[in-house]
């Protein structure tokens, strides 16, 4: 069945054209769906009826809301949504100052195995389509009022394991026409797929990567992401260079503590030598224990050490500021425990 949220304006001209109709319906009916975030085609009031009648047999994709919680620290909001096929996936809302930014999830589950992940457990399940994608934001701006500025794809899921689909997905989500946010604030994360890095370089958008690096060396990096054997730290290395050089964007490397594993004064020098030559940016994750797993997160003492020792080395860093810490705010917590409770209520 066409899934008209995912197309872009050609084709939505394309199926006007196959309907007898004027393109520049196209155009209306793009607006309606990604600016004015509709959600059935009788909103769409400057579409004739008999047009409406043509197009209900093509399903407008909307997520409904399973549950939302809301920290009583920050008012961050997290989503459960329950997608067409009952499978469900997360969004986060954090306010901040500068404006809204979500975290979008892009599959259901995520086949990626990092040891420190709840989202993880439980393999993948399936691809969202970029309507899919778009609809955890749209759901969000409609259930709180609010604009959203920023979009990180940081949810469950490996974003570039999605790849077809995440394109599209930035496409819509920046051109006119719809959200129009800019290029510029989205942020797409991934653990290091290294010639899915090398595509996105050459789309020389201007959209900021993010890479999951959480380790000085290949060793300690395999022990926490099996990722990490396919691909080894000095060409995930080399095609994040090959990015800043394509795009002009300043990569971010996600490094998550982990007590005793990663977090030695000896791992963060370890770590400077190997990024010291990359416009970058290191964004240090002290990390959510996940009872499935046994590690534990750093100490605060142990989290400040190591970003000094990176600053010293001549590192632009920071810790990540915790958002949501009283809710399941961590990857994939939320879903699990909904996961488990409808199991445990069969």
């Amino acid at each position: 069945m066409t899934d008209i949220k995912s197309m872009n304006i050609e084709e939505l001209k394309e199926l006007m054209q196959t309907l007898g109709e004027k393109t520049f319906r196209a155009k209306q009916i793009y607006s309606w769906l990604h600016e004015h975030l509709v959600v059935s085609y009788d909103e769409m009031t400057n579409i004739p009826a008999k047009l409406r009648e043509k197009l209900s047999v093509y399903p407008i994709t909307s997520l409904r809301i399973a549950d939302v919680q809301t920290s009583k620290i920050d008012g961050t909001r997290k989503y459960l949504f329950q997608l067409a096929d009952g499978n469900v996936i997360e969004s986060v809302l954090m306010r901040y100052k500068h404006g809204n930014s979500v975290c979008i999830s892009s599959q259901v589950g995520c086949r990626m195995g990092c040891r420190f992940c709840a989202s993880t457990i439980g393999g993948l399940t399936r691809n969202l389509l970029p309507s899919e994608m778009l609809d955890q934001i749209y759901s969000i701006q409609k259930e709180t009022g609010e604009r959203v500025s920023n979009i990180v794809l940081m949810g469950t899921g490996e974003p570039l394991d999605n790849y077809e689909n995440l394109l599209r997905f930035l496409q819509i989500l920046t051109e006119d026409g719809g959200l129009h946010i800019s290029q510029r604030n989205v942020t797409v994360s991934t653990c290091g797929i290294v010639p899915r890095i090398l595509e996105l370089a050459e789309e020389k958008m201007q959209i900021t990567l993010a890479l999951s690096l959480h380790a000085p060396n290949d060793e300690k990096r395999q022990e926490l992401m099996p990722i990490a054997r396919k691909y080894a730290m000095d060409e995930v290395l080399d095609a994040c260079r090959v990015y800043f050089q394509k795009t002009g964007r300043r990569i971010t490397f996600e490094y998550s503590l982990v007590a005793g594993v990663n977090d030695s004064q000896e791992n963060a020098r370890e770590l400077s030598d190997r990024i010291r030559d990359i416009n970058c940016h290191v964004n240090l994750i002290p990390v959510n224990p996940v009872k499935e797993r046994s590690y534990q997160r750093s100490t605060r003492q142990a989290v400040e050490n190591f970003k000094i020792k990176l600053e010293k080395c001549g590192i632009n860093v920071t810790i990540r500021r915790e958002m949501g810490s009283d809710i399941d705010g961590a990857c994939g917590q939320l879903r699990k425990s909904y996961m488990e409770k409808t199991e445990s209520e069969k």
